[in-house]
């Protein structure tokens, strides 16, 4: 008998703990190759935002040691063309017909706290929109960073969310903040079902020959392997802080990381970089995760969900300090 990779986000059923990290993947260009996605249990659309915006100029991406340096800037056609235009045709696509179909969630960025109760509004009820992202933390746009830094625009930004959607909602923060799990609090009290961290952390890279930054936005978001220490140690921080679930996300990369993701407190978690080299990582994933499950003689995902928190390595508890 397989063991059980369903695992439930606070109201959302998904049918395994994998999903894609918001601005990786456009499912709409999967579909138009011909290519399988693979076996995911959400998938998350490219952050929405209430007018189009054309993203950052280039060189937009850079890769460096471990990892990949993006300053895309969340290029957007807009709420009204999304709902509109993209979201029919998401929803019409075959990987979202059946009863094993992934659910899909749907990522919303505003300039102010205000605009991510307006875009909530405009997604509650809408038929196929599982659960809303709150990408509260992007760090190549502008002031994209403060509502993950500010306890109070945090607060403000998820409450005015929460007071326009019955939809679940799930909070994405970063890691590079003075305390991430402070910040899991504020967002659980004002209304998240669910803390995703971490989003990618800020960084930049300087040409040496032509003497001045590679990026076109001077700075971007690290991700990939480079940061994965740093996203697991978020995780760890934020599964002891809160109640709601919590998805882990960051460098990810290999089914032994989904494990160890879910030891530290993920009940899901979300693959970005990875998807740029390996597309069919979500195959090589369940395949191992539902290898592991075997070997070690666990019989559900979930028994793997922070159960590195009850004690550390060869006995020693958890807390202390090596």
């Amino acid at each position: 008998m397989k063991p059980v990779l369903a695992v439930d986000l606070g109201p959302l059923r998904l049918q395994n703990p994998l999903m894609n990290a918001s601005g990786t993947l456009d499912v709409l260009e999967v579909a138009a190759q011909k290519m399988s996605l693979g076996p995911v249990g959400a998938v998350v659309t490219k952050t929405v935002t209430p007018r189009s915006r054309p993203g950052n100029p280039p060189p937009r991406l850079w890769e460096v040691t471990a990892g990949l340096l993006n300053s895309v800037g969340i290029p957007s056609l807009g709420i009204d063309a999304f709902l509109r235009d993209k979201l029919p045709r998401l929803l019409a696509l075959d990987m979202f017909k059946g009863p094993d179909a992934p659910v899909l969630i749907v990522s919303i960025a505003g300039d102010v706290a205000s605009d991510y109760g307006a875009l909530a509004g405009m997604l509650d009820g809408k038929p196929g929109v599982a659960a809303i992202e709150l990408n509260l933390s992007c760090p190549n746009i502008g002031e994209g960073l403060e509502f993950a830094r500010d306890p109070a625009l945090l607060k403000e930004a998820v409450a005015s969310a929460r007071g326009a959607t019955r939809l679940p909602i799930i909070a994405k923060l970063a890691a590079d903040v003075t305390s991430v799990a402070h910040m899991a609090v504020v967002a659980e009290e004002h209304g998240a079902d669910a803390i995703a961290v971490t989003n990618s952390l800020a960084g930049m890279a300087i040409d040496i020959r032509r003497r001045r930054p590679v990026l076109g936005n001077l700075t971007g978001g690290l991700t990939g392997p480079a940061i994965k220490p740093v996203a697991l140690r978020a995780v760890w921080e934020v599964y002891r802080a809160v109640r709601v679930p919590v998805i882990g996300m960051g460098g990810i990369s290999t089914a032994d990381d989904v494990v160890e993701f879910l030891l530290a407190g993920a009940r899901a978690v979300a693959v970005g970089t990875a998807l740029f080299f390996r597309p069919a990582v979500f195959e090589e994933m369940e395949r191992g995760l539902q290898a592991y499950l075997v070997r070690e003689g666990f019989a559900s995902v979930n028994d793997l969900v922070g159960l590195a928190q009850q004690a550390g390595t060869d006995g020693v508890e958890a807390n202390s300090i090596l």
